[in-house]
């Protein structure tokens, strides 16, 4: 399918229109700032002509700004987020030297750079053939799909993937008026490399149209042969595919039949491949105008069949019921193919929902049927494109509400799969790890939603336990439940699996602003609380974190956007004076809870003994401060402790600023309370819990209240940073009859 560019809105100074163009981006997938977007543009442009004024080679038809603005385009038609879109814009740009990436990530943050530096990662095929053509294509098919499992191996983020196949549609575009020599360089790595891409990731027009151009550039006589015998133009074909689609909705609704309907007209590189592989004339290719019917169910498929055969005359020996007889590979479906209107022949499948998914996602890979791949060595080649693919499916399910999860959705390319059964009996696939949380979002979002308990093998269990292969998992809901914010956190183990998160922070996304703000306070609260960490004013948070005011931070962490780790590191950074003196290094010994060399930095002296107060016992992240004692060094306390606070009323002008060193090497001392309803076992499980996070307890003391089945036991650990202990904390939380978990000292 070869598409035709729509030109870009000119000004009345000749050049690109960028309001106008803008304005129809905006129209095409909904852009946040709109003001970044245009500040892109200009920048593009402004690098572009310092460039030609530098009497850099160009031509207009190779325009870095141009080329920005269509890759763009063809992105904003997939409807993926703005940082991809300024990120395209800005690619050319980079690629050719006219902006670094230093120059991306200030004007518009990390992201963009990231997805920046990707693509051009990515750009090792091009510079590869520019240099040596032989290096790269012209070898062996094996060969050539070592470079694309290669171009996979470095993509981890699935925008990058996208960005790049945006950049090469534009390069074969623009080679129409090229030399042959690298008409046939560029169309050569495009239906070698990028075309398959675009298959593996299901982008069909992407890849319908790559090889299309790539195919009449390679072959050009063929390409002529197949266009001329193509009946009329491609906007006639078109309008015949829909009236097809018009007959076929009336005739199944008339029959109560729901159906998702998609027509195309097939492309000519296809059409020439049949008829090479069935070697048979362009008569014979019954599939010129193809149609795929998705059904609610399997009864579906076959009554949709009989009210396609009642409709218009099958062709015989043209159908195929690959769903009594399903394929070596498992693909299943029902092929036919029909005499329709104006007497065209026209190819009809019909296939349910979760058969299409398999054949698009599942272990049959129906991609690997239709390139004939089945190599045992390509299994993590196939998970990696796989998540890719679920991605696409995750980006037009979510929108934009993806960013933030590349990290997670790595990890579910790695790990294996369990297998675990519905009541009824149906065998579903999960990764290793997940919880009946995530099954329950896996069953259905509202089930997720909605979900306020578990039974496992009859036996009710906690959400965060771990699946096993062959556990039959029943989810208990209720009507008007909805999510828990503590089920994004990572620590309490609520889920494992990206997607069942993405739709929790999504659900989040949705609710009330102030309902958001009221949450995401009382998240941060706690865990100030829980680590001791002493009231820090909002607005100097928001700040640290690139928020514009308190509440967008609050709101932030309310919709799961923001987890409340990067909050507890911004306190820290904000009691923490250390950036305004100058450092000198102490010591620290472990033994005697001195400071080891590189912990800790003092203003003004050089090096002292050091100690670490048994009153307050700070650990690195607290905001800290030095006394001067008569003969043992300095002693090190936190800011807020309340035997420091009254020394200092007393004894102002012995007190000094220290700092913690940028890389702690020490464990510190500190003690943690749990109050919990007294029952056997509970000293156990607790202690098991610090064994697990391996974490080692120098001391303990318990104190149980017979009257009131209360019990408070203090535990000292040593630990090396606030990150661990909250870890710590979260996991003693989640034992039965636990009331708190938090951090201890005294007066706190």
């Amino acid at each position: 399918m070869v598409k035709v560019r729509e030109d870009h809105p000119i000004s009345e100074d000749g050049g690109v229109d960028i309001q106008q163009w803008i304005e129809r981006l905006n129209k095409m997938v909904p852009l946040n700032d709109v003001d970044q977007v245009r500040r892109a543009c200009e920048m593009s442009r402004e690098a572009e002509e310092k460039a030609i004024a530098a009497e850099h080679i160009w031509s207009p038809n190779t325009s870095s700004f141009r080329s920005g603005l269509e890759m763009a385009e063809i992105l904003a038609e997939l409807r993926l987020d703005q940082d991809t879109l300024v990120a395209a814009i800005m690619y050319r740009a980079v690629r050719e030297d006219q902006l670094t990436l230093d120059d991306i990530r200030n004007a518009f943050g990390e992201t963009v750079a990231k997805l920046v530096k990707g693509v051009v990662r990515m750009a090792i095929i091009s510079s590869l053939q520019f240099k040596d053509r032989r290096a790269v294509l012209g070898q062996t098919q094996r060969q050539v799909e070592k470079f694309r499992k290669m171009l996979i191996a470095i993509v981890d983020d699935v925008r990058v993937a996208l960005i790049k196949l945006a950049e090469r549609t534009c390069a074969i575009r623009a080679v129409k008026n090229a030399p042959d020599e690298k008409k046939l360089r560029v169309a050569r790595e495009v239906f070698d490399v990028y075309a398959p891409l675009a298959h593996r990731l299901g982008i069909g027009h992407i890849k319908w149209e790559l090889e299309d151009l790539s195919f009449r550039y390679l072959e050009p006589d063929d390409y002529k042969k197949i266009a001329k015998l193509l009946d009329g133009r491609r906007v006639d074909r078109d309008n015949y595919i829909g009236k097809v689609l018009d007959a076929l909705q009336g005739a199944l609704k008339k029959d109560n039949i729901n159906a998702d309907i998609s027509g195309r007209a097939k492309h000519i590189y296809s059409i020439w491949r049949k008829m090479r592989r069935k070697n048979i004339p362009f008569d014979k290719v019954y599939d010129v105008r193809a149609f795929r019917l998705l059904v609610d169910d399997l009864k579906d498929c076959y009554a949709a069949l009989g009210i396609v055969h009642s409709l218009w005359r099958h062709i015989p020996h043209e159908f195929d019921d690959y769903i009594t007889n399903p394929k070596e590979n498992g693909y299943r479906s029902l092929h036919t193919a029909v005499i329709g209107p104006d007497a065209k022949v026209i190819e009809i499948q019909i296939r349910t929902e979760d058969m299409h998914e398999e054949a698009e996602l599942g272990v049959c890979a129906h991609w690997r049927y239709k390139e004939g791949k089945a190599d045992s060595d390509v299994r993590s080649y196939e998970e990696k494109i796989a998540w890719l693919r679920q991605v696409l499916e995750w980006q037009e399910e979510l929108g934009n509400d993806l960013e933030g999860f590349a990290d997670e959705l790595r990890s579910d390319v790695v790990q294996d799969k369990i297998y675990v059964l519905t009541p009824d009996g149906h065998v579903v696939d999960m990764t290793d790890g997940a919880t009946p949380l995530d099954f329950a979002y896996h069953i259905h979002t509202e089930v997720g939603h909605r979900c306020r308990g578990a039974k496992v093998n009859g036996r009710i269990v906690p959400l965060t336990y771990k699946l096993q292969t062959g556990d039959q998992v029943e989810i208990l809901t209720r009507q008007n439940s909805s999510p828990s914010r503590d089920w994004l956190m990572v620590d309490l183990g609520y889920v494992q699996s990206s997607r069942a998160r993405a739709k929790i922070a999504h659900w989040f996304k949705q609710q009330n602003r102030e309902q958001n703000i009221s949450g995401g306070k009382s998240l941060v609260e706690r865990e100030f609380k829980r680590l001791g960490i002493p009231r820090v004013e909002y607005d100097e948070l928001a700040e640290q974190l690139n928020f514009k005011q308190a509440e967008d931070m609050l709101a932030a962490v309310g919709a799961g956007d923001l987890k409340t780790a990067p909050v507890v590191n911004a306190a820290q950074r904000v009691l923490d004076k250390d950036d305004r003196v100058d450092q000198l290094t102490l010591s620290l010994s472990k033994s005697d809870d001195k400071a080891r060399e590189g912990d800790i930095s003092i203003r003004g002296v050089g090096n002292l003994l050091t100690q670490i107060a048994g009153c307050c016992q700070p650990v690195p992240g607290d905001a800290i401060i030095g006394y001067i004692t008569q003969g043992r060094g300095v002693t090190i306390h936190r800011e807020d402790c309340a035997t420091a606070l009254q020394l200092q009323e007393m004894e102002a002008e012995r007190f000094i600023e220290v700092a913690w060193g940028k890389q702690p090497a020490s464990v510190y001392p500190v003690d943690i309370l749990v109050s919990a309803f007294d029952r056997q076992g509970l000293l156990r499980d607790i202690t098991f819990v610090l064994a697990n996070q391996r974490v080692n307890v120098i001391g303990m003391n318990t104190n149980s209240d017979l009257q009131n089945n209360m019990a408070k036991l203090v535990f000292t650990l040593e630990t090396d940073s606030l990150e661990t202990l909250g870890g710590v904390l979260a996991k003693i939380n989640q034992l039965p009859n636990v009331i708190e978990a938090r951090r201890y000292y005294p007066g706190g």
